[in-house]
């Protein structure tokens, strides 16, 4: 289960939206509208914010915290993979060491196309 924050009832971010995504496949997957989220440990973005990669502008939609275990085929397609398992191999071998836990909670950034700058 998804548990949805209401954005007055975000916490402080923790990073900037320009550190959302930084790694050049991830930003070519959202170019190519592959990608449509991204998970990471602390929260880069408010709702409606502009996140730009290569000129193009991405409006931040939907922020809200997720466990890894809560993960579903659906979500690992929002981040340009076939299903959970290779998002997960993806994920561990960008982090040698990390764990994968289930009950260890992430930031989902959705986002969507806004316009080219």
């Amino acid at each position: 289960m998804q548990n949805q924050i209401g954005s007055d009832a975000l916490p402080p971010k923790t990073c900037t939206i320009d550190r959302l995504i930084t790694v050049k496949p991830d930003i070519e997957k959202v170019l190519l509208g592959q990608k449509t989220a991204t998970r990471r440990n602390g929260r880069y973005a408010d709702v409606g914010e502009i996140m730009t990669l290569e000129g193009h502008e991405f409006v931040i939609d939907k922020v809200y915290s997720q466990s890894l275990g809560e993960l579903t085929d659906e979500n690992a397609k929002q981040e340009g993979y076939s299903n959970v398992e290779e998002y997960k191999q993806s994920i561990l071998s960008s982090h040698p060491g990390m764990p994968w836990l289930p009950q260890m909670r992430v930031w989902v950034h959705e986002f969507s196309p806004g316009k080219k700058k």
